[in-house]
């Protein structure tokens, strides 16, 4: 595998784990809908897209004007705060599947629409403050990631723009997921996502160990 191959692979990774909170929300607020129609599923993806699109951006330039200072252990912050974050998806995991667990003892057979809304998210889609807050907070992450990558040997506007619409298309997804089958996916899909961080962290450290 190249070089760019290889960079692009790990981007799209990135990219999808970064994804899985505002996943997570956005499975959320198909489930408190009613109704989901299209400009709901598209408002809510282009407000966390745009987020996680933005914030990398900061973070790579941030580290690349501390560059000169932090050259000789880099490795060890892009390995440091993947495993943070990583870390931080898989316990949120367990809030998740915790959250589950209530729904189905309150109602094994048929689910309660009203523990599920109380359990989840508030949907976002009630207010523009409340979305915007959601996507900065979910896009944190993203900003801890973006100061990692200038060790991929890569510019900023690419894996920003491949950041930017994987979340979009997997959130807009993630709002008919919420509508359909409500919570099953998230739980699952944050421990996936962490454990992919806190691989592709471990990854750069040994490849810049044995270099």
């Amino acid at each position: 595998m190249n070089h760019h191959t290889n960079v692009l692979v790990t981007v799209l990774l990135l990219a999808v784990s970064l994804s899985m909170d505002a996943f997570a929300i956005s499975v959320s607020n198909g489930l408190a809908l009613t109704r989901v129609r299209i400009r709901h599923a598209f408002r809510l993806a282009f407000a966390f897209g745009f987020a996680q699109a933005v914030m990398p951006a900061i973070g790579f330039l941030a580290a690349a004007s501390l560059k000169t200072f932090i050259t000789s252990w880099d490795h060890w912050i892009a390995f440091v705060l993947l495993a943070i974050v990583g870390g931080k998806m898989i316990c949120e995991s367990f809030v998740i599947r915790k959250a589950e667990r209530v729904i189905e003892a309150t109602c094994p057979e048929t689910g309660c629409a009203d523990v599920e809304a109380e359990v989840a998210a508030s949907p976002a889609l009630r207010s523009a403050r409340t979305l915007v807050v959601l996507a900065v907070a979910t896009s944190i992450d993203a900003l801890a990631v973006g100061i990692t990558l200038p060790l991929l040997n890569v510019g900023i506007v690419l894996p920003a723009a491949i950041i930017g619409a994987v979340t979009f298309v997997i959130c807009f997804v993630g709002v008919y997921v919420g509508k359909t089958v409500g919570h099953f996916f998230e739980a699952w899909a944050e421990i996936v996502a962490g454990v992919v961080l806190i691989g592709i962290g471990t990854k750069i450290l040994v490849e810049h160990l044995v270099s």
